[in-house]
């Protein structure tokens, strides 16, 4: 293992204290720049790290400590069943943040690995880990370089985790695709591709086209000093199912989950007022060949 890739324990962490990225990075701003793998991975280990406690003070009680939620859309696995059966299968979490949706996949008798590139992030999983009383084995890793063997997993998910983040999404499937056994199965969410067109607003404003769909220049935020502190990834939709073909996947399902009649929560960009006009949200269920 690289120092990216330390295994961590949740009775091992510190305990974590509220932060902000703000408060710990100082101001950013967008800059519309190249960003590459190293510059992404840093970035977004930065990020994370410092914005971990804004994000569960924000989010936390929507996510919960042991619940599997694939999207602000309110849709649970517990309803969906887009893993399929999970008891006694091996489940690799990918980017899990602080693990929630890896200890609900636990309570459900599933054999889970968790791993994450942000410490902070970590650092809450092993928090959320003793007030629920569910443990699982947490690994800190660059997603394109994942520290598993070959064929070690049955199952691979990540409900908004590492994919829109990475510089290299090939390589990343690639590395999914080496990790599960023949036949595995790999979901995952990210923001629907479509939602690169608007501005990231949940009020009207955010249904005014302002860019190309096919313009694929990243999303950098920069510090003060000009070093990117945050770094997101846009790929249209033919663009992931080319990569995840070429990685040896077939698409199974498109999921795209409509605004729930009885949900009135906004969550950054997401609100009834867009999510009833167009999704907000994409999961691909996909299957290994082979």
């Amino acid at each position: 293992m690289t120092n990216e890739e330390t295994t961590v324990s949740g009775t091992e962490q510190a305990q974590p204290r509220h932060a902000s990225a703000e408060a710990v990075l100082g101001p950013t701003r967008p800059r519309r720049r190249v960003a590459g793998p190293e510059d992404s991975r840093l970035a977004n280990r930065r990020w994370w790290d410092a914005d971990a406690g804004d994000y569960h003070l924000e989010h936390g009680a929507f996510l919960g400590d042991a619940d599997f939620v694939w999207c602000p859309e309110n849709l649970r696995e517990e309803d969906a069943r887009l893993l399929g059966p999970v008891r006694g299968l091996r489940v690799l979490e990918v980017g899990c943040g602080s693990a929630p949706c890896a200890r609900w996949l636990r309570s459900e008798g599933a054999e889970v690995v968790a791993f994450d590139l942000s410490a902070g992030m970590l650092a809450y999983a092993g928090e959320a880990a003793r007030r629920s009383g569910i443990t699982v084995p947490l690994v800190q890793a660059d997603a394109c370089a994942l520290p598993f063997a070959d064929g070690a997993f049955d199952i691979a998910c990540s409900a908004f985790g590492a994919v829109p983040f990475v510089a290299d999404s090939g390589l990343l499937m690639s590395e999914v695709a080496r990790v599960l056994a023949p036949g595995g199965r790999w979901v995952f969410s990210v923001t629907h591709p479509m939602r690169w067109i608007f501005l990231d607003d949940p009020g009207e404003a955010g249904l005014t086209a302002v860019q190309s769909y096919f313009d694929r220049a990243p999303y950098v935020e920069v510090d003060a000093d000009d070093v990117p502190a945050y770094v997101e990834h846009h790929r249209t939709l033919g663009d992931r199912i080319r990569e995840l073909t070429a990685a040896g996947f077939r698409l199974v399902d498109l999921v795209e989950p409509e605004w729930p009649d009885d949900l009135e929560a906004t969550w950054g960009q997401w609100s009834r007022v867009r999510g009833e006009v167009f999704p907000g949200t994409a999961i691909f269920v996909c299957e290994l060949t082979g």
